[in-house]
This record gives C-alpha cells, sequence and structure tokens, in this order.
C-alpha cells in the first residue's frame, strides 16, 4: 500500500509539474526554395566549387534559442558552378559515381544535430551526425542565426566517407592529380 501511495504522489508531482511548466519548443521547417549548400572542392591545382539541393530540413527552437535540426540533401543534385560544358557534365558525372558519392545507391545525405552550445547572441557551436553514403560522423561546426535566416559552414574530411578517389592518404604518385581530403560545404538556409 505505501507503494501504491508513493507511486500516487510521484505521478501528481509529474502532473502538477509539467502543467504548470512552459515548453515554448518550435520546429521551424526550412524554405527550401530559397536556401542553398554550396560545396567547394580543392585540388592541387586549383579549387571546383556548385550546389547541392536541400530535400528537407528543419531547425528546432526553445525560447528563440537553436537546440536542434535536421537536414536531408538530394545528392542527385550535385551540380558544379565553374564549368561549363563537356567539363562540367564529366566533373559531374564523376561527382555521383562511386569514385565520390554514388549517388545511385545513396541519394540523400543527411546532418542530424544532437548538441548546440551559445557562443554568442546569434551564434552557435553545433555538433551533429552526418551521414553520407551510408556512413555517420560527428561532425562540428559555427552556425549563426539572424531573423529567419541562418548560416553554416562546415569543413568534411571525405575520406572518413569512404570517398577515396585522388587522396593522397590513399594512393602515392598522384603528383598533380592530387585532391585534397577536406572540402567545404557552406549553407545559406532561409525558415
Amino acid at each position: 500500500m505505501k507503494t501504491f501511495k508513493n507511486l500516487a504522489l510521484i505521478a501528481l508531482v509529474a502532473v502538477f509539474t509539467f502543467s504548470f511548466t512552459k515548453v515554448n519548443a518550435q520546429q521551424k521547417e526550412i524554405k527550401i526554395a530559397n536556401s542553398n549548400v554550396i560545396w567547394k572542392g580543392y585540388k592541387v591545382t586549383g579549387s571546383h566549387e556548385g550546389t547541392i539541393n536541400l530535400k528537407s530540413g528543419f531547425l528546432t527552437f526553445n525560447d528563440n534559442k537553436l537546440t536542434g535540426g535536421e537536414f536531408v540533401m538530394d545528392m542527385n543534385t550535385i551540380v558544379t558552378t565553374d564549368l561549363q560544358g563537356e567539363y562540367k557534365g564529366k566533373l559531374e558525372g564523376h561527382l555521383k559515381s562511386d569514385d565520390f558519392f554514388g549517388v545511385e545507391k545513396h541519394p540523400t545525405a543527411k546532418l542530424v544535430i544532437s548538441k548546440v552550445n551559445a557562443t554568442g547572441k546569434n551564434s552557435y557551436k553545433v555538433t551533429g551526425d552526418l551521414t553520407i553514403k551510408g556512413i555517420t560522423n560527428v561532425v562540428t561546426f559555427d552556425l549563426s542565426v539572424y531573423g529567419n535566416k541562418a548560416n553554416a559552414a562546415l569543413k568534411i574530411d571525405r575520406t572518413k566517407y569512404d570517398v577515396r578517389y585522388g587522396s593522397t592518404s590513399f594512393f602515392d604518385n598522384l603528383k598533380d592529380k592530387a585532391i585534397y581530403d577536406e572540402f567545404d560545404l557552406v549553407a545559406d538556409l532561409e525558415f
């Protein structure tokens, strides 16, 4: 009987507490058409850049403070913006191939925010799980929020996602054909 009274008391306290606890969590959907993700890859002889479309995404806020979020990128939309014609088509095809992102088997990449620390009024240090080619690794990056816009910049080591083509970490004698392991993603988001 004492156990029953204790359970009843705990249940009553929980109901009372949750009844008066204000929850201001808000999930704000990303406006895909007004947002973009830019990638930039580096090689010994220069660099290439382009875009990847978001498929979906949201940011979660509590009392106007960022607390989480999730983004899905459509890897079939990866394009290069610094080339034209035949070379543009060749690079885009190569990026979609198994040498790089294998989009036929892995049509999406995903980032799930797991931890957010405020570093200033509108800035955050964010930790999340990034999945590319079915491989998930933890990434940490800075994210800024101003009104209904957010900006994030990530530096990603592609070799952690089995993207090894042209990497001096795995291949010798590449000389000027070497491609650096890290690439940049910059996301400009509107919600």
